[in-house]
């Protein structure tokens, strides 16, 4: 069950379908779901369509939902939840359905940028099996029921916290489902490292894209927007160095190769402003900021981008 129809759930929804895995969706908004049960899920990749059946459903009253013969099924201990909702709609409705749909034993799966969300989740779940998740795949949803493939990645995931030793034959499974999907995956008992290898990138990328509206291929190529990238880099490097972050030797030149590889991506912040939505930036750069302040190290950059985004969408 994938919880969040955005590009990240659909493009990963209608690969599994596609390889014959069981797999329901589980919208924000009734017009998405009856469309989506009307023409399924339309998937490019590399020019070519394909339509995948899915079945959806809202996320609101669970007891309605059961209540309608839809072929809504409550999750067990044999299932995945996959949580590919933005951190911005993670509020205290949710989780309680969250807490409703894993109460069978359900693992729950997040796969949200930036940080905080996996101890908020733990709190408030506590009996729930938590896996931290990172995706390097390029989507971009072009309407309710249609996303583009735009790029091959991997899908990186862990139990939360590490110390977990339960569930090694749902990870087996998983691993087993996704390879039949075609999809590249991993399985990491470092994912505090691992979000924040992801967390230092998309705090350069993200908020710069959006604030000078480019794409990520772009943002280099002028030597005053590249002076602000190392700026904030080196910020943003050193307060997750001192949260315990191991850095490869090499995270500049990382940062530099992720913009040449998705140079025709537009980053998720840049949309979100472009569409007048909140942005994930107060877990991104505020994130990094808040860190900061617990180990009592100035953020200047990256409180000011946090404040520069928000500003934008004002």
């Amino acid at each position: 069950m994938i919880v969040g129809a955005g590009s990240i759930g659909l493009m990963y929804a209608s690969r599994l379908a596609r390889a014959g895995i069981s797999v329901s969706l589980v919208t924000r908004s009734a017009g998405q779901a009856s469309a989506l049960n009307k023409y399924g899920i339309t998937l490019e990749e590399q020019g070519k369509k394909s339509q995948h059946p899915i079945p959806a459903f809202v996320m609101g009253s669970l007891d309605v939902l059961t209540d309608e013969p839809t072929g809504f099924w409550w999750p067990n201990d044999h299932d995945w939840i996959w949580l590919t909702v933005k951190q911005t709609h993670l509020d205290s409705n949710l989780i309680s359905q969250l807490s409703s749909l894993t109460a069978q034993g359900a693992s729950l799966l997040c796969l949200q940028n930036g940080i905080g969300h996996m101890e908020k989740l733990g709190a408030a779940l506590p009996n729930t099996p938590l896996y931290a998740a990172i995706s390097t795949e390029g989507a971009l949803r072009m309407d309710d029921t249609t996303v583009i493939h735009t790029g091959q990645g991997r899908l990186t995931v862990g139990a939360w916290p590490k110390s977990l030793n339960t569930g090694e034959q749902m990870q087996k499974m998983l691993l087993e489902s996704l390879d039949l999907a075609g999809i590249d995956a991993e399985l990491s008992n470092e994912m505090v490292n691992r979000l924040y290898d992801k967390l230092l990138i998309n705090a350069v990328i993200n908020p710069l894209t959006a604030i000078y509206g480019v794409k990520n291929g772009d943002l280099p190529q002028d030597p005053v927007r590249l002076k602000l990238m190392m700026a904030v880099h080196a910020e943003s490097e050193a307060i997750l160095t001192a949260a315990g972050w191991h850095s490869p030797v090499d995270s500049w030149e990382r940062l530099l190769s992720v913009c040449k590889q998705t140079a025709r991506n537009e980053s998720s912040m840049l949309r979100d402003v472009k569409a007048g939505r909140l942005t994930e930036a107060d877990w991104i750069n505020g994130g990094i900021a808040a860190l900061a302040k617990r180990l009592h190290i100035p953020a200047p950059l990256n409180d000011a981008m946090t404040v520069l985004i928000k500003s934008l969408i004002i």
